[in-house]
C-alpha cells in the first residue's frame, strides 16, 4: 500500500489519556483534519481499539511480532492487524526494540499482507543498514529526545539530512520521517525542509490541551 506524503503519525502509546474509549477521540479527530486539509494522517492505538479506530481513519498498529499464524501467546500478527482494518504497523520503536531478523521478517510480512511498515531508527546508520530491506517509511529518532521539549530537527538537524540522504541511496522509494520532540509547526516546517516526508508525534499531540489543534498545527507546518 502506498500513501500520499508528506504523512502525520500519531502513536497514542499507553498513556493515561489514551486508556479506554479515549483513542477513538484521536480518530475523529484526525479525521476531521484529513478532510479539511486534504492531509494524511495515522493513528496508531493500544491493540484492543485498533478495529474500532480503523472503523473511523486509517490506522497503524503500535508494533508488530515477526509470526504467521500459530501458538504464540500474545503476539500481534500481520495478518491479524490486517484482518482488524488497519492499513500497516509501526516496527522497532525505541520502546519496542527489534533484533534485525525480526525487523525484517516484519517488513516481509507487511509486504505479504499489503500493509504500510514504519520502521523507527536512533540513527543515520540503522537508517542506512535497514533500508536494504526497503520498508515504506523509516523514522529518525534518536531516544534521547523522545517525549521531550527539544524536536530532533532542532538538536540535530544533520541527522534528518544525513538519513535522508542514506537512505535515498539503498531505497529511493523508502521515505523517512522525524520523530523525537516535535511538538510544533515550526519543528515541522524544518524536519520538511530537510527532506523528511512527515513525522512521527507521540506526548506533542496526546497531553495537549486541545488535541485538535495540536494535530493542525502539525499539519500546517506540512503543507
Amino acid at each position: 500500500m502506498k500513501l500520499t506524503t508528506p504523512v502525520l503519525i500519531v502513536n497514542l502509546k499507553e498513556y493515561d489519556e489514551v486508556l479506554g474509549n479515549s483513542p477513538l477521540k484521536f480518530a475523529l479527530a484526525a479525521k476531521s483534519l484529513s478532510k479539511k486539509y486534504n492531509a494524511t494522517i495515522l493513528i496508531a492505538p493500544p491493540d484492543p481499539l485498533i478495529d474500532n479506530t480503523a472503523l473511523i481513519t486509517p490506522t497503524l498498529s503500535q508494533h508488530l511480532d515477526p509470526y504467521e499464524p500459530g501458538a504464540h501467546t500474545g503476539a500481534l500478527l500481520a495478518k491479524e492487524v490486517k484482518e482488524l482494518g488497519a492499513i500497516g504497523s509501526i516496527i522497532n520503536h525505541s520502546e519496542k526494540r527489534m533484533s534485525l531478523e525480526d525487523i525484517n521478517k516484519c517488513i516481509d510480512l507487511c509486504k505479504e499482507y499489503d500493509l504500510v511498515s514504519v520502521v523507527c531508527v536512533q540513527n543515520c546508520e540503522e537508517a542506512e543498514e535497514l533500508a536494504s530491506a526497503k520498508p515504506d517509511f523509516i523514522a529518525i529518532e534518536p531516544p534521547e529526545l523522545i517525549g521531550g521539549n527539544v524536536s530532533v530537527s532542532t538538536a540535530k538537524p544533520e541527522i534528518i539530512k544525513d538519513s535522508v540522504d542514506g537512505v535515498r541511496k539503498v531505497s529511493p522509494n523508502t521515505h523517512v520521517l522525524c520523530g523525537a520532540g516535535v511538538k510544533n509547526q515550526k519543528d515541522v516546517e524544518t524536519a520538511i525542509s530537510l527532506g523528511a516526508k512527515g513525522i512521527l508525534v507521540a506526548s506533542g499531540v496526546v497531553k495537549a490541551p486541545d488535541i485538535e489543534k495540536s494535530m493542525e498545527e502539525l499539519i500546517m507546518g506540512m503543507i
